[in-house]
């Protein structure tokens, strides 16, 4: 049983006597307030915040995080109120509890709903100060030492919870301590028996091994020495939930895991870490492709070290990590073996800090754009991914980025913006589609265009959270003000074909026809236009049949509006792929309810479809001036030589239009067609691309398919 004494004792190891005073008194607060109250096991409440507070003092936080861990429960599970704690222990200290403390007011929504936005309001306080999440991720190790007490469904549910969010916060923070700790406890919890069978086997294993494992150890030892190498090796067997993912992720059984064995190898300089790396090297025999340099590109949550495996001399395969000292401080810590708060230096140059910071900033910018807890929580999972790739970005500069993640990621990664508008790549300098997954060490170059716009099929392969909460949210605003937009357009154009305005209308005309349709706004009427969801003619005859007695009827109830479109309107008009219509072509569109309009070409040979709801015809053209560019299809007869496929390519390019896609049908031999779907601005331009293609020696005919 660890008591306050014995936390007073360690406190002083590193604290001012007042300060452990301040936590003493911190403490008999909160017996006081927890007095009666006893855990599952039976023993009084307070031994579990004092144990919290153990967990921090063991990383050496300050008096105001110990007090705060101590207090941690007070608010939550008390009547104790934030404000009493401000005026007792201060400010710093009430944040830090109240952002450890769930909400508990939240009504008329589900648990699921309630654990989300309790973890929202955690990240938002933890935004602010690191100390919150610290001192939840004690709290949470503290609870899964003695989960063994819960329910067993209930214990599944925390086990769950843990390996989901909080050993993957603890690995983003690179706190390994605590992450390993309680992946091990989550791993038990969650899995009981695969646990113990995986603990049995790698005992065996390392029961057979442990005589050449030593000598393994005796060797380096020797080698480093003899070379002058100050270092202090160490031996260490491979994490149980490491080893459990891989075999789960790799589909393969324990005896063929290699890596199990490995030796952390300290040093006091990098220079060091690389004369080090030399020695390994003419130790044992390197294998090929397992060299990384986490020294020269740290990890995303700021941890370096070189990384490499070795073939051992009895025949099984051994990893060695060279870090040092204040590297492995880190590794083994974190960001908490860098956050000082007793001197007030926040040492903003070392990395785990800064990279800490970028997240918490890129969090941040989630939680605001995410549509509700539930969504947050999902994207924070989302970004919690342990393994890395590095991109150079076209001035040199190194990006991390989630392994699987595409151009899209990347360039929401760059800046928003360039999200918002990328319409392709060039990767390693050659053109590539926003779909391309990343490798390590590629240099990327997005291309954007001013007028483009998200893409909902993004959603389908983009990895980051980051892109995935910026898409969502540019897709919901552009939807909606975009449906308001051409809502407004075709009731307008509906009106005038009344011998009315919009203008002319007056407001209370609105009001029974908004309770009719039980909308809340003349905005949400526009939308419901804008979608297709209502029909422009028929509300306009509402707004003005007992405004204006006179109004002419129309010559067709039927006959739609006329409305010109300029390729701005965004997500609620569509052109279709069917006929691909570009500014030029003699149009229609097609209105489809929540959708809003889809344009095709009157000669699509679609058209007799549509000729069967004649209701949701409009009548629409081209404004004079559009904007932006329209997809077309083109098909390409050339002779089979060699270049020709970047031949064509390069004279698209030099008219300035993108290619956005590219395929070929099978060749005879002597002739290929070459699919392309190019951007171009309008007819005319679409005709100066063809004039170009028809130039080069190998193309035979060139015909719009579309």
């Amino acid at each position: 049983m660890f008591l306050i004494s014995d936390l007073c004792s360690l406190l002083e190891t590193y604290l001012d006597e007042d300060q452990v005073a301040e936590v003493y008194r911190a403490y008999l607060f909160g017996a006081e307030a927890h007095e009666g109250q006893r855990r599952l096991s039976g023993e009084p409440y307070i031994y579990h915040p004092i144990a919290v507070a153990r967990i921090l003092a063991e990383m050496r936080l300050d008096h105001q995080s110990i007090s705060a861990a101590i207090l941690h429960d007070v608010i939550e599970d008390t009547p104790t109120a934030r404000e009493q704690l401000a005026e007792k222990f201060g400010d710093e200290v009430a944040y830090l509890v109240d952002g450890v403390s769930k909400l508990t007011n939240i009504q008329e929504v589900s648990k699921a709903e309630a654990q989300a936005e309790s973890f929202r309001k955690m990240i938002l306080a933890m935004v602010k100060d690191i100390r919150v999440i610290l001192i939840k991720l004690a709290d949470r190790l503290h609870n899964m030492r003695t989960l063994t007490v819960m329910r067993p469904e209930k214990r599944r549910r925390i086990a769950a919870e843990t390996l989901e969010i909080y050993a993957p916060i603890a690995l983003r923070l690179g706190i390994n301590r605590v992450r390993l700790d309680l992946e091990e406890l989550g791993f038990a919890a969650y899995h009981p028996l695969r646990h113990r069978i995986l603990k049995a086997a790698m005992r065996k294993v390392c029961g057979n091994r442990r005589e050449l494992i030593e000598k393994l150890l005796n060797s380096i030892k020797t080698r480093l020495t003899r070379e002058g190498v100050n270092a202090e090796v160490v031996g260490r067997e491979k994490h149980l939930y490491s080893v459990y993912q891989k075999m789960k992720q790799k589909h393969i059984p324990f005896n063929e895991i290699s890596d199990i064995f490995g030796f952390r190898i300290v040093v006091d300089s990098v220079d060091s870490c690389y004369r080090t790396l030399g020695v390994i090297h003419n130790l044992f025999k390197p294998i090929p492709g397992k060299f990384k340099d986490y020294i020269a590109i740290p990890k995303t949550n700021g941890y370096q070290s070189l990384h490499t495996a070795l073939q051992s001399r009895y025949g099984f395969p051994i990893e060695i990590q060279i870090r040092t000292t204040d590297m492995d401080q880190v590794a083994e810590a974190g960001i908490a073996s860098h956050w000082i708060y007793k001197s007030g230096d926040e040492n903003g140059d070392n990395i785990a800090e800064s990279r800490a910071r970028e997240w918490l900033h890129g969090l941040l910018e989630m939680q605001q754009k995410a549509g509700d807890s539930l969504e947050f929580l999902e994207s924070v999972k989302v970004d919690l991914f342990p393994d890395e790739v590095y991109i150079f970005t076209p001035t040199g500069e190194i990006m991390s980025l989630p392994s699987g993640a595409t151009v899209v990621d990347f360039a929401y990664a760059v800046h928003t913006q360039i999200g918002d508008h990328c319409t392709a790549a060039r990767i390693d300098g050659r053109p590539s589609p926003l779909h391309t997954v990343l490798k390590n060490g590629q240099k990327v170059r997005v291309i954007t265009n001013d007028y483009a716009r998200p893409n909902p099929a993004w959603l389908n392969f983009v990895t980051t959270a980051r892109a995935r909460t910026n898409i969502r949210n540019h897709l919901k605003t552009m939807q909606h003000d975009d449906a308001v937009e051409l809502g407004k357009r075709l009731l307008e154009s509906a009106l005038a074909k009344l011998e009315h305005t919009l203008s002319s209308i007056p407001e209370e005309r609105y009001e029974p026809l908004l309770k009719q349709l039980e909308l809340e706004s003349n905005n949400e009427l526009f939308a419901e236009i804008g979608v297709g969801n209502r029909i422009a003619p028929l509300i306009a005859r509402s707004l003005i049949q007992e405004h204006d007695d006179q109004s002419p009827a129309p010559e067709d109830e039927g006959a739609p509006s006329l409305l010109s479109i300029r390729g701005t309107e965004g997500s609620v008009v569509k052109f279709a792929k069917c006929c691909r219509p570009i500014p030029g072509d003699p149009i229609f569109g097609f209105l489809t309810a929540g959708r809003g309009i889809v344009v095709h070409t009157q000669n699509c040979k679609n058209v007799a479809g549509f000729q069967k709801h004649p209701h949701k015809w409009i009548s629409i053209n081209w404004e004079e001036q559009t904007e932006g560019e329209f997809l077309v299809d083109l098909r390409v007869v050339v002779t089979n030589h060699r270049g020709v496929l970047a031949t064509v390519a390069a004279a698209v390019a030099t008219m300035e239009s993108n290619i956005d896609n590219i395929s070929l049908d099978e060749s005879d031999g002597i002739y290929t067609t070459i699919n392309l779907t190019i951007g171009v601005q309008n007819r005319t331009h679409l005709a100066r691309v063809i004039k170009r293609l028809r130039r080069i020696n190998d193309v035979l005919r060139i015909y719009r398919s579309s």
